[in-house]
């Protein structure tokens, strides 16, 4: 594991406002599994956007195999070896999982003038089963989960003949035994020579799979320590410069003579959603908490309108409420931060002044016209607040790291005044340092008043920052437990049992 097979010198990068690389170095050898730490704008994507051609480096030198090496673009890099799993999903929702893993090298008959699709399915097919992928080959993408989705753009990356394998937050959507799964392939591809460079905001799963670990932050390289000589704390406080503490809540901050702001009764909506029964009180953070497919996301989807319910009532403050769509949820002082922030929390290709008042915009307007100079005023006051970290409210939301853009979302419910808003896997892809401003927030929130819903797969962050917790396994809630006597071994428990066990 000694011979380095990627190495980066001095790399600078800089775009309009923001110095995003500093002379940044950095190495990964034959056969390691080597993490990269920072915060959100650290510069960890952007130094990743460079070994794989998508930016130029302003200065600095990449060597690949002991040579120079400049990539054109991403197919000229994975074309030498170089491939990388996003963070964020980037496969293609309307064709099958085969078509996304063997896109543009299918298999073809007739003289090459259509694609052997049988072909095609049975090498997908192949490989999926050789990664322990229980996926059917020529299921549509869009019908799998974002946790299938993701082992899907894994099983792409792995289809290449790869010597270094970039994986950015690749089990941020992974149930625990996906990521089990995951990390026997990158065993095995350890063992064949591959160098992968592991970007994790996962404390946890450090010590299980990487050999090294390199911190940046605000495009600095800060050091490279070997996992197994450096504490978690050591990480945390690379990272940050200063002490963080996790420490899970003893007690509700919430009694059952605080009044009830919710009431879910008897909801059903289709399979993952079956006789949901539960209550949020004012001030309480309530936290949903189960396995990927346990029926959590389902089940705040249809309170909130966005899927059809079959059955059950839902009440707001004491009195009966209709709620068939968003807007019947939001008109009630519901928000929503979905999971995929990118899908449905924001508007990629507009400013973050348009995202954050784009649910007030009955607040911001003048008759017929928009009063622009009281939307840039929002959003300057959300991003002061918020912390968003921007050279202007008037770039673009795809602009900005994932913590960022978790922010834009979160200040568009904030302006809009909700009294509940649901969390939906709040923290996910966000570094350590952005976690705990977002539960500082979150603890403001209900401190005044609001009541929040949070989905979490994160047993740390139920803990942490729950009232009480509600556990549910395969659509149906097992489990309500009072903050006071939940712990993770309990909380599992009830994630793995069906209620009728």
């Amino acid at each position: 594991m000694s011979d380095i097979i990627l190495q980066v010198e001095h790399i600078d990068k800089r775009f309009v406002g923001v110095h995003a690389l500093k002379q940044v170095s950095f190495d990964v050898r034959e056969g390691e599994v080597h993490a990269l730490m920072g915060e959100n704008g650290a510069g960890k994507s952007t130094l990743m956007k460079i070994l794989t051609g998508i930016y130029k480096a302003d200065s600095g030198s990449i060597y690949y195999k002991g040579e120079l090496f400049a990539p054109h673009g991403p197919k000229d890099s994975l074309a030498h070896g170089i491939g990388i799993i996003h963070q964020e999903l980037n496969m293609m929702d309307h064709l099958t999982v085969a078509q996304n893993i063997f896109i543009g090298r299918e298999p073809v008959k007739m003289g090459g003038l259509i694609i052997d699709e049988t072909q095609l399915n049975r090498q997908a097919e192949e490989l999926l089963r050789r990664l322990n992928m229980n996926i059917d080959p020529r299921t549509k993408l869009s019908d799998l989960t974002v946790g299938k989705q993701q082992m899907v753009e894994i099983a792409k990356a792995v289809s290449h003949d790869l010597n270094v394998l970039i994986l950015d937050e690749p089990t941020a959507a992974l149930t625990t035994t996906e990521i089990e799964d995951l990390f026997a392939i990158m065993r095995d591809l350890q063992k064949s020579g591959v160098g992968m460079i592991y970007i994790s905001h996962r404390m946890d799963e450090l010590k299980k799979i990487t050999q090294r670990v390199t911190v940046m932050r605000d495009g600095e390289y800060i050091g490279t320590r070997v996992t197994n000589e450096v504490t978690q704390d050591d990480i945390i406080h690379m990272m940050v410069g200063r002490t963080l503490f996790e420490e899970p809540k003893t007690e509700s901050t919430v009694s059952e003579n605080d009044p009830t702001v919710l009431q879910v009764t008897n909801l059903c909506a289709g399979k993952m959603v079956q006789d949901i029964n539960f209550s949020l009180r004012k001030g309480e953070i309530l936290g949903f908490a189960g396995l990927m497919g346990a029926g959590r996301t389902e089940t705040l989807r249809a309170v909130f309108g966005a899927d059809p319910k079959e059955s059950g009532s839902i009440e707001l403050h004491g009195t009966p409420v209709t709620i068939d769509s968003p807007v019947d949820a939001v008109s009630l002082g519901l928000g929503y931060l979905s999971e995929d922030r990118k899908r449905y929390g924001l508007a990629l290709g507009l400013s973050i002044t348009t995202n954050t008042v784009m649910a007030t915009y009955d607040r911001h307007s003048k008759g017929l016209f928009v009063d622009k100079k009281k939307e840039v005023a929002t959003a300057e006051a959300y991003r002061e607040a918020l912390d968003i970290r921007t050279p202007s409210v008037a770039q673009l939301a795809k602009n900005l790291s994932g913590g960022n853009q978790q922010k834009v979302v979160l200040a568009k419910w904030l302006a809009r005044d909700c009294d509940i808003i649901i969390f939906d896997e709040p923290t996910r892809g966000i570094d350590v340092g952005a976690k705990s401003e977002i539960y500082a927030l979150m603890n403001q929130l209900v401190s005044q008043g609001k009541s929040i819903i949070m989905i979490s797969s994160e047993l740390s962050e139920i803990l942490r920052m729950s009232d009480r917790v509600i556990v549910m396994c395969e659509g149906r809630i097992t489990q309500t437990l009072d903050i006071a006597n939940a712990d993770q071994e309990t909380i599992m428990k009830y994630a793995t049992k069906r209620e009728d066990e």
